[in-house]
C-alpha cells in the first residue's frame, strides 16, 4: 500500500443498487466519488477522475456460487487491493442476504484472509440505522412499512426467492457459510469510553478472524467508524460491510479535516417520460408500480414462464408494444412479477422443476433480457431517463447498456440516488439513471424518480 494515496477508500459492491448507496453516503459527505462497472485502470482514473477520494466497482457477486466468487470476484478483490487505497470494503447488502450457494459472505472471507494476508481481522458490519438495518447483540433487524422486523421475521427477505433468512444471528447464519470465526463488538462495548472500547475491539480482534460491530444508533456508526479507521494504521485493511461503513468512516475524517462538510447541494429537473425496468418481487417495489399505473403510468409484463418458452417472439412482441406505448408519450414499466404473490412466479418454479434448471440462472436471463429490451427503447426514443427495480436485475441491465462509470447526480431517497452516466456509446452517455433497490422507496417513489424530487 502507498501511504500518499491519493484515495481514502476503494470497494466492491456485490449488487448495483447497494454500490450506487455507497456512492451516495460518500458524495453527500464531501467524498467526490465514482463508480465503475469494472476495475479501473490508473490512468482512467488519473486522467477522467482525477477529483474523486473514494472509487468502487459494481458487482453481481450477491447471485454468485463459491466457485463463481473465487474465479471471478477474487481477481477483482486483487486488482482493488494493487490500486492501494487505504481500505478495500466489501460492501455486502444490508438485509445480509447471502446463503453458502449464493453470494457466501464467508466464501468472500476466505478469500480476503488469503489476499490480505497481513491484514487485522476483518470488521464486519452490516447495520445501517440511516436505512433502518440494526444489528443488536449479533442479531439483525430490518425496517419495513413502519415497523421494525428480526430479519428471519422480514416480509421481504424471510420469503427471498433465492436467500430466504432464516436466522437473525448473523454469527449464526455465518457459520453455515464458513469455519472462519467471528467474535462480537455488541452495543455495550460500543458504549463504553473510547479507551475501553478501543481494547475490547482489540482483545477480540486478537481471537478472530472476524469481529461483527452492533450498531442501533447513528452514535454507533461512529464508533464503528473510529475502530475500522483505525485498522489502516497498520497497513492496508480490508473491511466487509453496509454502507454504514461509509457512514461511520466519513464521520471520523470530518472530524480528522481529511474532508470538509457536506457534499455540495445537487438538484435534478423533472422529465416528461420515465422507463421502468422491474425485476423485483417485493412488496416495496409491488406498491410503486401499483401506484405508477393508477398515475397514468402503462405497464407490461415480461413473464419468465413466456421467456423460457420462447424467447425471440416473446422479446420482439413485447419490443413493439413498449416502443408503440413511448411513442405516445407515456411513462412506462416492464416488469417481471408485481409483487412476491405474482402468479408468474409459480409458473416459473413449475417450469423450472420441469427443465432442471438452476434458478439462478433464469434471474440472469431475466435480467439480461430486460437490459436488452431497455437498450434498444432507449436507441428508439432517445430518451434521458431510465430506473431499474432490483439489485441483481441492475447489474444486467446497465451491463448491456455499455455503461463504463457512474456518478451520482442528486440525492431522491437515502440509498437511492440520482446517476449519470459515462459510456463510449454516444446513446447512455450522460444517460440519467436510478439503480433501486427492491426494498427502497414509498409507494410513490417512481414518480419521484421522474420529477427528479
Amino acid at each position: 500500500m502507498s501511504s500518499d494515496s491519493p484515495w481514502l477508500l476503494s470497494y466492491y459492491g456485490d449488487d448495483f443498487t447497494g454500490s450506487t448507496d455507497v456512492m451516495e453516503a460518500l458524495e453527500t459527505r464531501g467524498v467526490p466519488t465514482a463508480l465503475f462497472l469494472r476495475v479501473p485502470s490508473e490512468t482512467l482514473l488519473s486522467e477522467r477522475f482525477p477529483h474523486i477520494r473514494a472509487f468502487g466497482v459494481a458487482g453481481v457477486s450477491r447471485s454468485m456460487s463459491e466457485a463463481e466468487l473465487e474465479t471471478e470476484l477474487a481477481p477483482l478483490l486483487e486488482q482493488l487491493a494493487l490500486l492501494g487505497a487505504p481500505i478495500v470494503h466489501y460492501k455486502l447488502c444490508s438485509t445480509f442476504d447471502s446463503s453458502p450457494d449464493s453470494g457466501s459472505i464467508g466464501k468472500v472471507m476466505e478469500i480476503a484472509r488469503r489476499l490480505f494476508p497481513g491484514a487485522p481481522a476483518f470488521p464486519l458490519l452490516a447495520a445501517c440505522p440511516p436505512l433502518k438495518r440494526y444489528t443488536v447483540f449479533g442479531h439483525h433487524f430490518a425496517g419495513a412499512d413502519g415497523t421494525t422486523y428480526r430479519l428471519d421475521r422480514h416480509p421481504t427477505m424471510a420469503r427471498h426467492p433465492v436467500t430466504p433468512m432464516d436466522e437473525a444471528d448473523l454469527r449464526e447464519h455465518l457459520k453455515r457459510q464458513t469455519s472462519l470465526t467471528v467474535g462480537l463488538m455488541d452495543v455495550l462495548a460500543l458504549d463504553r469510553e473510547p479507551e475501553l472500547r478501543d481494547a475490547r475491539y482489540r482483545e477480540l480482534a486478537a481471537k478472530h478472524d472476524a469481529v461483527l460491530l452492533d450498531a442501533l444508533t447513528d452514535q454507533h456508526l461512529d464508533s464503528a467508524g473510529a475502530l475500522i479507521d483505525q485498522a489502516t494504521a497498520a497497513g492496508q485493511s480490508f473491511v466487509l460491510g453496509s454502507s454504514g461503513v461509509e457512514y461511520g468512516l466519513a464521520a471520523q475524517w470530518q472530524r480528522q479535516g481529511r474532508v470538509s462538510g457536506s457534499g455540495a447541494a445537487k438538484t435534478a429537473l423533472p422529465v416528461d417520460q420515465l422507463l421502468v425496468l422491474s425485476g423485483s418481487c417485493s412488496p416495496a417495489t409491488e406498491a410503486q408500480l401499483r401506484y405508477a399505473f393508477d398515475h397514468g403510468y402503462a405497464g407490461l409484463q415480461l413473464a419468465t414462464d413466456q421467456l423460457l418458452q420462447d424467447p425471440e417472439a416473446t422479446m420482439e412482441d413485447l419490443f413493439e408494444q413498449a416502443l408503440a406505448i413511448l411513442q405516445q408519450g407515456r411513462s412506462l414499466v416492464i416488469y417481471s412479477a408485481i409483487g412476491p404473490e405474482d402468479p408468474a412466479i409459480t409458473a416459473t418454479r413449475e417450469l423450472l422443476m420441469q427443465s432442471k434448471a438452476p434458478s439462478l440462472d433464469t434471474g440472469r436471463l431475466l435480467g439480461s433480457r430486460l437490459g436488452q429490451l431497455g437498450r434498444r427503447l432507449l436507441e428508439a426514443t432517445g430518451l434521458r431517463r431510465l430506473a431499474v427495480a432490483g439489485g441483481d436485475t441492475s447489474g444486467y441491465v446497465t451491463g448491456e447498456l455499455g455503461i463504463y462509470a457512474l456518478e451520482m447526480l442528486a440525492p431522491l431517497v437515502p440509498g437511492c440516488p440520482l446517476c449519470r452516466c459515462s459510456s463510449d456509446q454516444p446513446d447512455f452517455d450522460g444517460l440519467e439513471i436510478v439503480l433501486k433497490g427492491g426494498q427502497i422507496g414509498e409507494a410513490d417513489f417512481l414518480e419521484r424518480i421522474r420529477i427528479g424530487s
